[in-house]
């Protein structure tokens, strides 16, 4: 027998430091058990799912990417809560990982306001403090491989392994083939309204972990020195928002073609003069989602009246409801109601042009919206204008960044020509610097001094 002074007098375990730790062995011991929770979810074997659920609540690994992830990795790392932390140092790190429990009290968030784009409104920012980051981020492992079991395909906002081109995508594959009427739908205050118990009711967890995130939900908000209640709606900044938001949005595609499936079936029929199943039936209208942005799409235009009005009804239960001012019907390929072909979604155009060189008469073209290509050029405005005095290089450095990554978001679909017409809004952007730079010096020196040849041209600005 060992007796409890015995027990009591045993070295503790040595923890390794921070920077020395293996953290490609953590994911892939974390990445094991969600793996296996994601199968029991699949197979419905809700009590091995739950037990392994409270397996990974309580491991090593996963307490310490948690921590990694809000305070390294996540881009609101350095943005402090109410208590003022801003960044932890590695054995600060490393403490806050051992001592992460999901039984102590969380405080509220701080609120800040920060502009909407292109609008002179703002939206609230709830920010956690970075110990309730890193324990929603450990709940956020338990519980996301629970629901991407039931997720529905066509659903890829805030999820592992989409992006927006997937949902782009989607939407191209189901209209390339034929023309249809679209729904182009925009949910208000998304995050700001969501119903608690509806919400609650749904995630359906063991009772821990409902208390949880029920505390959080309930937490309140510090603006200032004021403090608010929170009613409604999930803090917009929290690690663990945009799952409770795909998860409260759950289960709208699958009722919604519950409901118009004997329309589906009607207008199958007649279109196709023959009967066609209900797997098919469902297949004609598709819904694709990104978080509180989504389009349905179909050929009748009844039918996506139909579905506007049970979505209207379907969000009210959850205490939602759909924005007027940016929800509307419209066509892929022509006018209707005052309305242009075509949408936008994401920062791109979808619409459908008519040509004589398809057999269907049409084609469906993807590019960057009016309002993506002004704001780039907006931000390229304005850091020209705060580095007059800054040298090429700078310059370079600086733009470089902006311009690849916004190629790189808007380069699938037909862009070429308005990637040529900001390529040359750039070259007169640049020489305008130039010329600003040294309004005492000729054109031609201004020319040889920043731009070279490069692979046949000869107005390459560099250094």
């Amino acid at each position: 027998m060992i007796s409890d002074k015995q027990v009591m007098s045993r070295p503790k375990k040595v923890m390794y430091k921070w920077d020395e730790i293996d953290w490609r062995k953590l994911v892939r011991s974390v990445f094991k058990l969600q793996k296996r929770i994601y199968q029991a979810s699949k197979s419905g074997d809700w009590k091995r799912m739950k037990r392994l659920q409270k397996l990974l609540l309580n491991s090593e690994s996963a307490k310490l990417l948690a921590v990694r992830r809000v305070t390294q990795i996540y881009k609101g790392k350095k943005t402090a809560g109410v208590d003022g932390v801003k960044s932890l140092t590695p054995a600060q790190r490393l403490k806050l990982a051992n001592e992460l429990k999901l039984s102590e009290k969380s405080k509220p968030v701080r609120r800040i306001w920060i502009p909407k784009p292109e609008r002179t409104e703002k939206r609230p920012l709830g920010i956690p403090t970075m110990a309730d980051r890193a324990k929603q981020a450990l709940v956020k492992l338990v519980l996301e491989p629970k629901w991407e079991a039931k997720f529905t395909p066509n659903t890829y906002g805030f999820r592992p392994a989409r992006s927006c081109h997937d949902a782009v995508q989607a939407i191209f594959l189901a209209t390339y083939q034929k023309n249809a009427y679209v729904l182009d739908a925009d949910i208000k205050g998304c995050f700001d309204n969501i119903d608690h118990i509806a919400l609650l009711k749904k995630i359906n967890t063991f009772p821990r972990l409902r208390r949880v995130i029920k505390e959080w939900l309930k937490n309140g908000a510090m603006e200032g020195d004021v403090f608010q209640k929170t009613n409604a709606g999930t803090p917009q900044g929290g690690v663990i928002s945009p799952l409770l938001a795909n998860i409260a949005l759950h289960g709208l595609e699958h009722e919604l073609k519950e409901n118009l499936l004997n329309d589906l079936l009607q207008y199958a029929k007649q279109k196709r003069k023959y009967q066609v199943g209900h797997k098919n039936a469902k297949d004609s209208i598709s819904i694709v989602f990104y978080a509180d942005d989504f389009v349905v799409i179909h050929e009748s235009k009844e039918i996506i009246l139909k579905a506007k009005k049970y979505i209207e009804r379907w969000l009210g239960k959850i205490g939602l409801k759909l924005n007027p001012a940016k929800t509307r019907v419209v066509h892929t390929l022509l006018s209707t109601d005052g309305n242009e072909p075509g949408f936008n979604f994401l920062g791109f155009s979808i619409r459908q042009y008519p040509t004589k060189t398809r057999e269907k008469g049409y084609k469906t073209h993807i590019k960057p919206d009016q309002e993506s290509q002004e704001k780039h050029k907006q931000i390229i405005d304005e850091k020209l204008g705060q580095m007059t005095a800054c040298t090429q290089d700078e310059v370079i450095k600086t733009l470089n960044p902006v311009i690849r990554g916004w190629s790189n978001y808007f380069h699938i679909g037909v862009s070429s020509r308005i990637f040529s017409n900001m390529d040359c809004y750039m070259f007169h952007k640049l020489w305008k610097w130039a010329r600003w730079r040294h309004p005492n010096k000729g054109l031609k020196w201004i020319k040889q001094k920043y731009f070279r040849r490069y692979k046949g041209n000869n107005w390459r600005f560099a250094t």
